[in-house]
């Protein structure tokens, strides 16, 4: 598939379905790329269909079915998006630290295919911001799901969830007070199970 072109192409792109809740057009909406005209098209739309269907399929769908609703905040960049974004300073890494990150089509300097979304749980938020307690989240996710990577947000407890094929399984945060690394491969915390630190989260939402 070549990267779209027109109006009914672009449609017929928007219309991939990559799991039984998501298309493809749910992940290509940008604020950079609204505001300077950008084309957030991917050049490889064949990789970006493949690496989104895992996504989907692997984390967002089953977060969804357990959670309800998930709300997208920012999901595929071009690198002219994100390359502006990160010269820009608005909150974007490196085009090589984000190929299958956040650009979809464009593997990683390993071979490797990966896609990410920023995400909301939306359900989650009233017992986020009563509880201050995104960990219950980060928990629940890295106990249940084939996750790469976890970034999460202060605003709504928003986060970044990666999906790779060769996952690293690492969760990061920018919330204070515990800001930095929550694990990682060879800390104490990362074979356990955590079924304590979310028992809270699950009794509120249930």
């Amino acid at each position: 598939m070549r990267q779209p072109r027109s109006v009914r192409a672009l449609e017929d792109f928007g219309r991939v379905r990559l799991s039984d809740n998501f298309f493809m057009r749910d992940f290509l909406y940008s604020e950079i790329a609204a505001i300077n005209g950008f084309r957030n098209l991917p050049d490889d739309p064949d990789l970006a269909i493949a690496a989104g269907t895992e996504l989907c399929v692997q984390l967002l769908e089953p977060l969804q079915e357990r959670f309800g609703r998930i709300s997208v905040r920012s999901a595929y960049r071009s690198p002219q998006v994100n390359g502006f974004g990160n010269a820009n300073k608005l909150s974007c890494g490196s085009n090589e630290s984000n190929f299958a990150g956040h650009i979809w089509d464009r593997r990683n300097a390993a071979g490797h295919m990966g896609a990410t979304a920023c995400i909301v749980v939306n359900r989650f938020i009233p017992y986020y911001e009563t509880s201050g307690d995104w960990e219950a989240m980060a928990w629940w996710v890295h106990d249940h799901l084939p996750y790469d990577e976890m970034e999460f947000f202060p605003r709504y407890a928003a986060f970044n969830l990666a999906w790779s094929e060769a996952p690293e399984r690492r969760i990061s945060s920018f919330i204070p007070p515990r800001r930095g690394v929550l694990t990682k491969p060879g800390m104490h915390n990362w074979q356990e199970r955590h079924d304590s630190a979310y028992a809270a989260m699950l009794a509120a939402l249930d």
